[in-house]
This record gives C-alpha cells, structure tokens and sequence, in this order.
C-alpha cells in the first residue's frame, strides 16, 4: 500500500513562497499521476495541480502562473512550488498519487497546513 507524507507548510504573507514536497513509500512507480489538491474551511476539496507520466499538467485556474508541480526523476518525491502567495490559497494542501487529471488516486498524505497572512 502506497504511503504519502508532506511537509513544507506554515504561515507566510502574502506574496511570499512556499514548496511542499511529498514523500511517497517504497511501492511509488514513476509512470503513475502524482498530484496536489487542497481543502479551505468551508469548501469542498479541489485540485490545484496533476502531473502524469509524459508530462501533462493540469492547474487550477486560480493558481496558473504561480504554483508548479514537479517530480524528480527517479525519486520517490514530488513538489509544490507555491510563489505570490494570496490569502484565498489558505489551505489543507493533500498530496495524491495514482489518479489521473480528472480524478484523484486511492493515496492520501495527512495534509498539510498553509497560511496566508499579513
């Protein structure tokens, strides 16, 4: 079974930089989707960005030009490269692996916490 832990989160202000990155256990396969979504309190779970095998992404409107996602090649971590921060990018961020651009994979990390705030 396909484990995922995330680190990275905290408090910034806004236009500030933050990377989540996400670990994922001895079972990950390189070919599978890896991708990041987010919760913000009172709002159903939303993704913010995929990444399949080949290259093709897939972003939240909102955070296109602004957060990346990316991959190290034969690693078994993945990232979220968030620049110019805004308050409304205040979050749960997931880490999720095996799913395509249109549906999340079975494996969850815990979650981790962003905070935008002057």
């Amino acid at each position: 079974q396909v484990r995922l832990v995330e680190s990275g989160g905290g408090v910034v202000q806004p236009g500030g930089s933050l990377r989540l990155s996400c670990v994922v256990s001895d079972d990950y396969r390189g070919s599978e989707t890896v991708a990041w979504y987010r919760q913000r309190v009172g709002k159903e779970r939303e993704l913010v960005a995929s990444l399949m095998f080949g290259g093709s992404r897939k972003a939240l409107e909102s955070v296109r030009g602004r957060f990346t996602i990316s991959r190290e090649n034969g690693a078994r971590t993945f990232y979220l490269q968030m620049n110019d921060l805004k308050q409304e990018d205040t979050a749960v961020y997931y880490c999720n692996y095996g799913g395509t651009h249109n549906r999340p994979g079975d494996a969850w990390g815990p979650g981790t916490q962003v905070t935008v705030s002057s």
